[in-house]
C-alpha cells in the first residue's frame, strides 16, 4: 500500500466511530494520514469501537480520539487545544470530514411519536449542518489547516427530495450543502477545497433508524444499475480520492457516489 500522505498530514473526523466516518478513517490511515476522531458513544460500545481504533493504529499512523459531544463549545476548544499540541509546529489538518448523524426523524403531521417541533428542527440543523461551519471556522482561526486542505461533508438524496419523517434531516442536509458551497467559494484563496459526497443508499446504523428503511433499500436495489447498495468502502474511497493532490480542482461540488443510482 502506497503511503502517499505525509507524516504531518492529519484528518479530523467529526463522527468517526462507525459508518462512513470510520470507514473513511481506515482508508485514509492506510495511505499514511494521521487521524483524529471526535465521536459520542456509550461506554458499553467502546470495547468494540476500540477494536476499530486499534486497526487504524496498526497502519503505523497516529490516532487520537475524543468521546465528546461536538456541539458543546468547551468540548470543541478542548479537542482543538490537545490536537494543536499533538500537531506541533509541522503537523496540519489536511482533511476535515463531517460525518455527523444526529437528527429527529418524526413526521410533520401528528403521528404515534408526535410531530416535528421548531426545537427539533433547530437541534437537527445545529448538529448536522451548522456544526460543520462552527468547527471549520475555529480550525481556520487557529491556523491549523494545511496549505491544501480538503473539507468534505456527507449529504443525501433526501436533501433535495421529500421523504416522510425526514423533513428535519432534509433541511439540515440542504443547509450542509449550502455551507459547504460557501466555504468552497470564500476560502478558496486560502487553499481550501470543500465538497459534499452524496452517498447512495448505504446499510448503516443511521439508515436503519429511518422509518421504512427496508423499503428504501429495496427501492435502491431496483434503481441501481449495478443491482447492489452503496457500501461504506465505496464512500471511503471517494473521500480518499478527494484528498489526493490530483483532486485539487474539484471544489464546491455535490458528488454522487452511488454507482449511478441517482440517474434512474
Amino acid at each position: 500500500m502506497v503511503k502517499e500522505f505525509e507524516n504531518k498530514d492529519w484528518a479530523l473526523i467529526l463522527g468517526g466511530s462507525r459508518g462512513l466516518g470510520l470507514a473513511s478513517a481506515k482508508k485514509l490511515a492506510r495511505h499514511g494520514m494521521n487521524i483524529c476522531i471526535v465521536h459520542r458513544d456509550r461506554k458499553s460500545d467502546m470495547q468494540e469501537i476500540e477494536k476499530h481504533f486499534s486497526e487504524i493504529r496498526s497502519e503505523q499512523v497516529s490516532l487520537i480520539s475524543f468521546n465528546k459531544d461536538i456541539l458543546q463549545t468547551e468540548n470543541k476548544q478542548a479537542v482543538l487545544n490537545e490536537l494543536k499540541s499533538t500537531l506541533g509546529e509541522e503537523g496540519k489538518i489536511k482533511c476535515l470530514l463531517h460525518s455527523v448523524a444526529k437528527g429527529n426523524l418524526k413526521p410533520m403531521a401528528d403521528g404515534d411519536s408526535g410531530s416535528l417541533t421548531t426545537l427539533d428542527f433547530q437541534l437537527t440543523l445545529g448538529a448536522m449542518a451548522i456544526s460543520l461551519y462552527d468547527w471549520f471556522k475555529s480550525i481556520f482561526d487557529e491556523q491549523l489547516f494545511s496549505e491544501d486542505a480538503r473539507v468534505i461533508s456527507f449529504t443525501s438524496e433526501g436533501g433535495r427530495r421529500a421523504m416522510k419523517n425526514y423533513a428535519a434531516v432534509s433541511a439540515a442536509k440542504a443547509g450542509l450543502e449550502a455551507i459547504t458551497r460557501n466555504i468552497a467559494l470564500e476560502f478558496a484563496p486560502f487553499g481550501i477545497r470543500a465538497n459534499c459526497i452524496q452517498a447512495g443508499v448505504t446499510d448503516t446504523m443511521s439508515l436503519r433508524m429511518i422509518p421504512g428503511s427496508d423499503k428504501i433499500k429495496k427501492y435502491a436495489l431496483r434503481r441501481n444499475p449495478f443491482g447492489r447498495l452503496t457500501s461504506e468502502v465505496d464512500v471511503a474511497n471517494a473521500v480518499y480520492l478527494l484528498c489526493k493532490k490530483e483532486a485539487a480542482w474539484i471544489n464546491g461540488c455535490v458528488l454522487p457516489v452511488d454507482g449511478g443510482e441517482h440517474i434512474s
